[in-house]
C-alpha cells in the first residue's frame, strides 16, 4: 500500500530529519509513503557535488545531504516527490537501483505526458528533459533496501 501525503511548502533539512527518521523506524508492516511538497529555496548537495559547482548562491543556503547526484535546487512552483519504498530484492538479495531510477523518470515522463508536455530521457545523465533543458532532477538514496530523497520537476 501506497500512502500519499500532500505535505505543502515545508523547509528542506526538518523534511530530511523526518525522511531519515521515517526510513530508520519502519518495519516489514509500514506502508510506503510518497510525500509531495514544495521547499523554500534551497540548494542541496548530493555526494557527487562540490560547492564550487554553485557559482552565486547569493543568500540561498546550501545543505550538504546523503542521496546520489550532485546539485539541486528546490524552491517554489517545484514539485518534490519523495518516494519512501521498499525495494524488491532480485540477483541473490540485490536492489536494481538504476532501475528504480529509470522507473522515477519514467513515472514523471509519464506524467508530464498527461498535461501535453513532450519530455524524455538524455543519454547519459540522470533525469529528465524536454528538448535540451532539464524539467526534473532524481537523486535517490537506498539504505536497507529502503529509498530516500526523488525527484524535483521544474512546474
Amino acid at each position: 500500500m501506497l500512502i500519499i501525503k500532500p505535505l505543502g511548502t515545508v523547509d528542506y533539512q526538518p523534511t530530511w530529519e523526518a525522511m531519515r527518521k521515517f526510513t530508520d523506524t519502519r518495519t516489514a508492516e509500514t506502508s510506503d509513503e510518497l510525500w509531495l511538497l514544495e521547499h523554500p529555496p534551497v540548494f542541496t548537495l548530493g555526494q557527487a557535488g562540490k560547492p564550487e559547482h554553485i557559482l552565486d548562491a547569493g543568500t540561498i543556503p546550501l545543505v550538504k545531504t546523503d542521496r546520489g547526484g550532485q546539485v539541486t535546487y528546490h524552491g517554489p512552483g517545484q514539485l518534490v516527490g519523495y518516494p519512501i519504498v521498499s525495494l524488491p530484492e532480485w540477483r541473490g538479495g540485490q536492489r536494481d537501483v538504476v532501475a528504480y531510477v529509470r522507473a522515477l523518470e519514467t513515472v514523471v515522463i509519464d506524467s508530464l505526458a498527461t498535461v501535453g508536455i513532450d519530455a524524455g530521457r538524455s543519454e547519459g545523465y540522470t533525469g529528465v528533459w524536454v528538448g535540451d533543458a532539464k524539467i526534473a532532477a532524481i537523486g535517490v538514496r537506498v539504505a536497507r533496501g529502503r529509498t530516500q530523497h526523488g525527484f524535483a520537476i521544474n512546474v
